[in-house]
């Protein structure tokens, strides 16, 4: 594997929002392990080899092969929708992965005309064939819209449950019905299903009259990262806000975060206040973490994870997020579901982040670059 490294340090610019102390700035080494991507969106490693799986929007997977640093096509893929924000999307091996060779994703597909919406499916990943087989929707979000924004996804495994995040489709300006509020719509909303992408009995709205019974919680706005805390369990998300007002939600079985009814961000043209940011009492889950309104501060977030590896010991338990707007990869302490700032890791690169995940085997960070001819980027410890 053609490795190029570059020796760096880790820092922050010293902000109102984001501060760190000189004591946790360890240097690293940044390598690049691969170039030349074309619009990559999810990456994950394959448990049964180490091996990386990576999605690119326009409709492609390739495959990393850890031991020769080669990539692979993998043919198979869904057919997608790439107008606006759409695409192949998300990711994800299944928990079994070693024995069934099953990895789910999530992609934006048309429905009929103009419209579209956000799919759920799986398939059999053939390493031999490097091929994907006997492909399967599990579910797709309803109602479908023609829009071209706002498809979320991200997808966490779970207590043996399929969580799939999505968005609102932009549904802000469609009218004062506001579809992330409404529980007949599965925009704006996390679901969870079987694993064969069955609604399970016990969801929370799916005795009420009308309610889409896959929704375990709504309120959104665009999810665009999902994670499982290594100690609690909880599944733990990030989406966009509206020109700030990103949040850090840590979900809850029938919860509602209310999205556009309770916000931190305003109107993209004009700066203009919308909504009341949260407030005790207002009937919503405030965020675990908010940004501030207005493009300076705000973090439009893509890919999270906790790290849990050895590499970094002084990180054991700190949130990595991706920045997409800012182009860097924010690195924050987690205490009993609070969050703290500590480093802008690789502020100044040049690179919005799309996707961050920690090699279960050695501890190093990927990172994931977006964009056109964009590169596949690993974090290691300085000698």
């Amino acid at each position: 594997m053609q490795i190029s490294k570059r020796r760096i340090a880790a820092f922050c610019a010293v902000t109102a929002t984001l501060s760190m102390p000189a004591n946790a700035q360890p240097a690293f080494d940044l390598e690049t392990v691969a170039t030349g991507l074309s619009s990559p969106w999810a990456m994950a490693f394959l448990p049964d080899s180490g091996d990386m799986i990576i999605t690119k929007r326009g409709g492609d997977i390739v495959l990393l092969d850890q031991t020769t640093g080669e990539m692979q096509h993998v043919s198979g893929a869904p057919d997608v929708d790439t107008r606006g924000q759409g695409g192949l999307l998300d990711i994800a091996p299944a928990p079994d992965f070693a024995q069934s060779g099953l990895v789910y994703m999530t992609w934006a597909g048309r429905v009929g005309g103009q419209n579209s919406t956000t799919h759920l499916g799986r398939a059999r990943l053939d390493r031999d064939e490097s091929a994907l087989v006997d492909l399967e929707v599990l579910h797709s979000v309803t109602p479908a819209i023609d829009s071209g924004a706002h498809f979320g996804s991200r997808i966490v495994f779970s207590d043996g449950y399929v969580f799939a995040g999505f968005g609102d489709r932009g549904s802000k300006d469609f009218g004062p019905d506001h579809i992330s509020q409404d529980l007949t719509s599965e925009n704006g909303a996390v679901i969870r299903l079987t694993m064969d992408g069955d609604i399970p009995a016990d969801n929370p709205f799916v005795d009420d009259d009308g309610a889409a019974g896959a929704i375990w919680s709504y309120g959104h706005r665009n999810i665009q990262a999902m994670t499982l805390h290594p100690d609690t369990g909880e599944i733990w998300l990030a989406e966009h806000g509206e020109a700030g007002g990103d949040e850090v939600n840590i979900v809850e079985r029938g919860g509602n975060y209310g999205w556009p009814l309770a916000a931190n961000g305003v109107t993209y043209r004009g700066g203009e206040q919308f909504a009341e940011p949260h407030q005790d009492g207002d009937g919503f889950i405030a965020p675990a973490y908010v940004w501030p309104a207005g493009r300076d501060d705000h973090f439009p977030p893509s890919g999270m994870t906790f790290y849990t590896g050895d590499a970094f010991p002084d990180w054991q338990g700190h949130l990595l997020i991706g920045n997409l707007f800012h182009q860097y990869l924010g690195l924050f302490a987690e205490d009993d579901g609070t969050l703290e700032p500590v480093a802008r890791l690789l502020d100044g690169e040049g690179h919005r982040i799309r996707d961050v995940a920690v090699d279960p085997q050695d501890g190093t960070i990927y990172v994931l670059a977006d964009g056109d001819n964009v590169p596949l980027m690993r974090i290691v410890p300085a000698p």
